[in-house]
């Protein structure tokens, strides 16, 4: 499948900087992304791949700057988690006068564990996360949200077909990906939190009632969870707290960034296994908070939750032009407005409130509130109206 919206942010990204990375998780297709790209390009452009999984482009690399640094045109790095210490020599490479060469990067793992990436190219180099399948992507919601936005899942023939592959790439993250990155964590024992980390879905973190179940300390806890979401795995999203005088909720709330992937460890593998669990609303809530926040483009550090100890919460908190809008996610056909939605109007100074359903209608609850379909999210804009 094309992703024209994100060869037009490469096409961005590269008026600015001689070096992009696309970040995103295993299979997502980035790949994929980097060859549209490049078969894009105008003819005669040189195009330079180099795979750090294949051992032959890993011997060529052995020597990096010498294999590079006569190259122009287009070179495309992909895995590049597997040789962080190739970013020195990239710096390098794009500071010579008159270099003729681009850069485009491929990686598995965020920014913060590919750390070198930011420290040694600040200034040269542009990142793009590129997210399996979203909404906006796919015909059919419904299919993603049970599947997940994996091209190869999403994509199966039939659902067991999918949940054959995502069984096989929840153990190869754990099994192979994980220590590639260079971090030595027993596979069975990310695999116990892993799953029980699906039952957190939707709710805030407790390390020490998570560490007491699976006999680890908080610390460890905490550093499995935060390996996971820099893996693009899990969202943490972080609580904002208000000066208001109400104790509020300052831990971070966790949710599976891909709906496939958690419904695996749950054990669904077909859509009325969904709808019979009592996971249902958590599921529901989880996989619209990720299409609204891809579809807005919010970025993470920008996107956040709100909640009370007397219960009063809001699901999405995000901020633009200076104005502060809310989501509220409700698996229902009905949306209604309730005590808590009127108590984050006021308590948060809200422009508007959405309540985001499955459905593709958008219908006013209130003079500030609107229920809207998820299929209807993509007209959204975030305006003081309706």
């Amino acid at each position: 499948m094309d992703r024209p919206i994100y060869l037009h942010r490469i096409r961005n990204q590269f008026k600015v900087h001689p070096v992009v990375a696309i970040l995103g998780p295993r299979q997502c297709g980035k790949t994929t992304l980097a060859r549209q790209y490049a078969d894009a390009l105008r003819a005669g452009t040189g195009i330079h791949l180099f795979d750090l999984e294949d051992p032959t482009h890993l011997a060529r690399l052995e020597s990096p700057k010498l294999a590079l640094e006569s190259l122009s045109g287009l070179v495309v790095i992909d895995e590049i988690q597997r040789r962080p210490d190739l970013f020195p020599v990239l710096r390098v490479l794009v500071d010579r006068p008159g270099s003729k060469a681009r850069f485009l990067i491929l990686g598995s793992a965020s920014r913060e564990l590919i750390h070198q990436g930011s420290e040694s190219l600040t200034g040269r180099i542009g990142f793009l996360e590129l997210p399996p399948f979203s909404f906006q992507e796919v015909e059919n919601w419904r299919r993603l949200w049970q599947r997940g936005g994996f091209p190869r899942s999403y994509l199966a023939r039939s659902d067991q077909g999918s949940a054959t592959w995502l069984r096989a790439y929840v153990s190869t993250f754990l099994e192979r990906d994980i220590p590639a990155l260079g971090i030595q964590i027993p596979a069975q024992a990310l695999r116990r939190f892993w799953m029980m980390l699906a039952h957190y879905h939707g709710q805030t973190f407790n390390s020490s009632e998570l560490g007491r179940s699976l006999d680890i300390s908080d610390t460890t806890a905490r550093r499995y969870l935060d390996l996971l979401t820099g893996t693009f795995m899990v969202r943490q999203l972080q609580p904002w707290t208000e000066n208001l005088g109400k104790r509020q909720v300052k831990t971070p709330k966790i949710y599976f960034r891909d709906s496939g992937i958690f419904h695996i460890l749950l054990g669904l593998e077909k859509g009325r296994d969904i709808e019979t669990h009592p996971k249902l609303g958590a599921s529901w809530e989880g996989f619209a908070l990720e299409s609204v926040i891809r579809s807005l483009d919010i970025p993470s550090e920008e996107a956040y939750f709100w909640g009370t100890h007397n219960q009063a919460e809001l699901d999405l908190l995000v901020f633009k032009g200076g104005r502060r809008f809310g989501f509220e996610f409700k698996y229902t056909d009905a949306p209604r407005t309730t005590k808590s939605m009127a108590a984050a109007l006021e308590d948060l100074s809200l422009e508007r409130l959405y309540v985001v359903f499955p459905g593709d209608q958008r219908f006013p609850l209130g003079a500030t509130i609107e229920a809207v379909g998820l299929g209807a999210i993509e007209g959204l804009a975030l305006t003081g109206s309706p």
